[in-house]
């Protein structure tokens, strides 16, 4: 992640003209025990932040914010195998992540001219399941920065005092974007939102199970000779399910920047890896109870020059097992 850090850096050194909008950082702030357990009840007085290894004075709020989410869904052709996962999701969506009082979006994304919102803010988990089961793969790229894009413009919209964030379910780099790393982190940056990263291979995704769903798929099925009331038996793909040539074009994928570390560090939010339905209803699980565990941390950064890095960490006092993880830092405003 440092090697990430100093890459993004190189790029975002000609941003002297960088601002935010508010005039406090916001760090949300994990803490877990020594064996892994998410710890609750501190304050404060129990963290210290450090930032650019000077302590700075902080506030933790453990009050609930409202959450407005944005799920961002990858729909490109090399995903067809995870669309047809989620199409029970949204009730995961709306009442696990957003929780109550919370409101949740859907865009789907793949080639850079195809990026659509299917669902408004709502907390309505029917209306975000009657268009998870509707979503079908309508391109061949993987537009994942102009998605995470979409998703950031409609939180910029949303009333202030709510919690802003971002869920990707995606690749993790990015193939076919006509947005910019530089715009988006300026982006993601000013709103103070976090982004939360569900990524999968879509080497390995095509060799697991299509189901015929039993939703709005009669004309898809009929198309391919199948009855959905007597006949569950996996789909055949499209293509052949071995593409002689996905390795090579999984490994020139792999020079792309890692944009699910990138944002994860950068916001606070994580990366998680998943590829049947059972991981990826449990990532959806392991990222609402941290989003619902965490410490809001929030401090005025020091004055300084526009432009410039601040890393920032956190420890807890008085046990040094204990680990607080947080965003890896922020860029300096005026």
């Amino acid at each position: 992640m440092r090697v990430l850090c100093l890459c993004l850096l190189s790029v975002c050194a000609a941003w002297p003209q960088f601002r935010t909008t508010g005039s406090l950082v916001v760090a949300p702030t994990t803490v877990r025990d020594g064996k892994g357990r998410l710890v609750d009840g501190l304050d404060a007085s129990d963290l210290i932040l450090y930032d650019n290894n000077v302590m700075r004075p902080i506030q933790a709020d453990i009050s609930t914010y409202p959450i407005s989410l944005v799920v961002a869904v990858e729909s490109s052709d090399s995903s067809k195998a995870i669309l047809d996962k989620l199409g029970s999701s949204g009730i995961l969506f709306a009442q696990l992540l957003a929780a109550d009082q919370g409101e949740t979006a859907l865009v789907q994304f793949s080639d850079k001219d195809k990026v659509t919102q299917l669902v408004d803010f709502t907390s309505d988990p029917d209306d975000l399941t009657h268009e998870l089961q509707r979503m079908r793969p309508d391109g061949d790229g993987a537009a994942v920065l102009d998605g995470l894009a979409k998703a950031l413009d409609m939180l910029a919209h949303r009333k202030p005092g709510r919690r802003l964030i971002v869920l990707m379910i995606s690749e993790s780099r990015d193939r076919s974007s006509a947005a910019k790393l530089p715009e988006v982190v300026r982006t993601v940056q000013r709103l103070n939102a976090a982004v939360y990263w569900l990524t999968f291979s879509t080497t390995l995704a095509q060799y697991t199970d299509r189901k015929v769903r039993t939703v709005g798929d009669e004309e898809d099925a009929n198309r391919k000779g199948i009855d959905p009331k007597k006949d569950a038996t996996p789909l055949p793909a499209d293509t052949p399910p071995f593409n002689l040539l996905g390795p090579f074009t999984a490994l020139a994928h792999l020079t792309k920047p890692n944009l699910a570390e990138i944002f994860g560090g950068l916001t606070g939010g994580q990366a998680r890896d998943f590829l049947t339905k059972s991981a990826l209803e449990s990532s959806i699980h392991a990222v609402g109870e941290e989003i619902h565990r965490q410490y809001i941390l929030t401090f005025a950064p020091p004055p300084g020059p526009a432009g410039l890095f601040h890393a920032i960490r956190v420890e807890v006092k008085d046990h040094k097992d204990w680990k607080a993880t947080t965003r890896q830092g922020y860029w300096a405003m005026q």
